[in-house]
């Protein structure tokens, strides 16, 4: 019987906001996905880097501020540190965890490039905010170089960047031969490096690619059986964080699209997750999108717990 592929994002809560904070956080995440390892899942897995990515952009403003001879890391820089970051720790804290049940397991990470319309309408409405925050002046600062920051109120200025629409993931042959080989494999972390491509060469992009889009689209460029996504809460809420609140533990692609026309999917947090689960189903109609709490991963592949969406 062939393994089930199954391309697993992990959100905030997988990873922590410090360093600290993060090294405690990927030894529980790699519980839940070394059981999923053990129930013969074979697993690519994408990650968050919102608070990874915006502490790496603040080191090195800093940095330029305390010492003018450095050049500021640009946002593309950053997100590929934040790969690498996160991936290490992850991979280390996974292939641990697996060896302690006795798993002989490679696990990998690949920095990975996406591409991007240059002339995505996110880049003429830039609202990723990101990184510290600032005062008038340095806000000033940033505008003089071309770059977008909004205010908040009472908190101060912050640099925004955009957060255009994945086309292509460049390395997906590389993620493609190292799946093949029932490795697990480490991709698309922070929704992947944005570039765009020139004739011979990829420039990196000042934007950030939203890790539910690029979820989606991997899960769906490697033809996967499902999209497991975990998240904070157990199950995708109907009417949430109201006294009326209900959980959805079954939904349709056509009940999705009904539900986000009347706005039940709030646009900072389940949207996006609906929407990759969306664009996935509709490339891949015989998957299958799983959409729960990361502490409850065990119980969710046993059917006790969580949202499953098919078409």
């Amino acid at each position: 019987m062939s393994k089930k592929k199954v391309v697993v994002s992990l959100g905030n809560e997988a990873l922590g906001s410090t360093t600290l904070e993060q090294w405690d956080a990927v030894k529980e995440t790699a519980k839940a996905l070394a059981d999923l390892v053990a129930a013969d899942y074979q697993l690519t897995i994408t990650h968050s880097n919102g608070a990874q990515v915006s502490m790496i952009h603040k080191a090195m403003t800093e940095l330029r501020r305390i010492y003018p001879d450095y050049t500021p890391a640009p946002m593309c820089v950053c997100s590929a540190m934040s790969q690498g970051y996160v991936g290490y720790d992850l991979q280390n804290a996974l292939r641990s965890e697996l060896l302690s049940r006795g798993i002989s397991k490679s696990v990998s990470t690949i920095l990975t490039q996406v591409t991007v319309d240059p002339y995505d309408d996110a880049f003429y409405d830039p609202q990723k905010a990101l990184g510290r925050y600032m005062s008038k002046a340095d806000a000033d600062e940033e505008l003089e170089k071309g770059n977008y920051v909004i205010e908040e109120p009472g908190k101060g200025f912050r640099r925004v960047v955009a957060a255009p629409k994945p086309i292509d993931i460049v390395e997906i042959d590389s993620i493609k031969i190292l799946t093949d080989a029932d490795q697990v494999v480490i991709a698309c972390g922070g929704g992947g490096i944005p570039v765009i491509e020139q004739p011979h060469s990829l420039k990196g992009a000042s934007a950030v690619i939203e890790k539910d889009s690029i979820a989606g689209k991997l899960a769906s460029d490697l033809k996967v059986d499902e999209l497991i996504i975990l998240t904070s809460v157990d199950y995708v809420y109907k009417n949430y964080n109201t006294p009326e609140a209900e959980p959805i533990k079954t939904l349709s692609v056509d009940e999705a699209k009904s539900y986000i026309e009347q706005n039940q999917f709030g646009a900072g947090n389940m949207l996006p997750k609906i929407e990759a689960a969306i664009a996935y189903l509709e490339n891949v109609p015989n998957g299958k999108v799983l959409i729960t709490s990361i502490h409850k991963t065990h119980e969710a592949i046993q059917g006790k717990v969580g949202t499953v969406i098919t078409v």
